[in-house]
């Protein structure tokens, strides 16, 4: 199976949206089934995701799109770049480049809407912000609020799905982990039943037996 472009579904709707490729030309060359193209040009799937193109991001030519509109039987080559490609940072905040950081607050409120399970930490790390941007963004004293629209990280180019998903999967065994303790120590902590000594009513000193003198 030939290599997808970075984001199949996002190129889709583009393609699907700007060239008079066929379903099945779009398909093959995203890596996506035929009635998933259909359902995105039907607005099933997808309504609302922004299209990513693949001329502006070095992935197909003007020339290799028109030469497949005209062969129907023609697929689309995904272009393959001889340079190397920059090393993957092992951790750390994500880098964000400049024109997408004002995107940022969007991805955070998607983030924060879509995934409350997610910590602060997380979400700042996916989207390469601060822990003080994503509470202002919660509290709604960003200084642009009104502008805001929650948008999916991964169509914005923010994050993978990879390491969204693999976020979403650590924040889960974490809460389930914090779960199983809570329900542990509210066990362990259960009151005790009353016991037979603690039943037994207290005497009066005056009733109390008094000792017997010897004379």
């Amino acid at each position: 199976m030939a290599t997808p472009p970075l984001m199949p579904k996002a190129t889709a709707v583009w393609l699907v949206e700007n060239t008079t490729l066929s379903f099945e030309q779009i398909a093959t060359f995203c890596g996506l089934h035929l009635l998933e193209i259909q359902a995105i040009a039907d607005g099933e799937v997808a309504a609302g995701m922004v299209g990513r193109d693949p001329i502006v991001n070095g992935e197909l030519t003007k020339e290799e799109i028109a030469r497949c509109e005209a062969d129907p039987n023609g697929q689309l080559r995904l272009l393959t770049h001889d340079r190397p490609q920059p090393a993957l940072r092992a951790g750390g905040p994500r880098y964000t480049p400049v024109a997408k950081r004002q995107d940022r607050p969007d991805a955070i409120a998607w983030l924060l809407k879509n995934h409350p399970e997610l910590q602060d930490t997380q979400i700042a790390k996916l989207v390469g912000s601060t822990k003080s941007t994503i509470q202002a963004v919660r509290d709604r004293t960003h200084w642009n609020t009104p502008n805001i629209k929650p948008r999916d990280p991964i169509t914005l180019g923010l994050c993978s799905l990879r390491d969204l998903n693999a976020s979403l999967d650590k924040a889960r065994r974490k809460a389930a982990r914090e779960e199983s303790a809570k329900k542990r120590a509210e066990a362990l902590g259960a009151p005790e039943a009353a016991t037979p000594a603690d039943l037994t009513p207290e005497l009066d000193p005056s009733e109390a037996e008094q000792p017997t003198l010897k004379g």
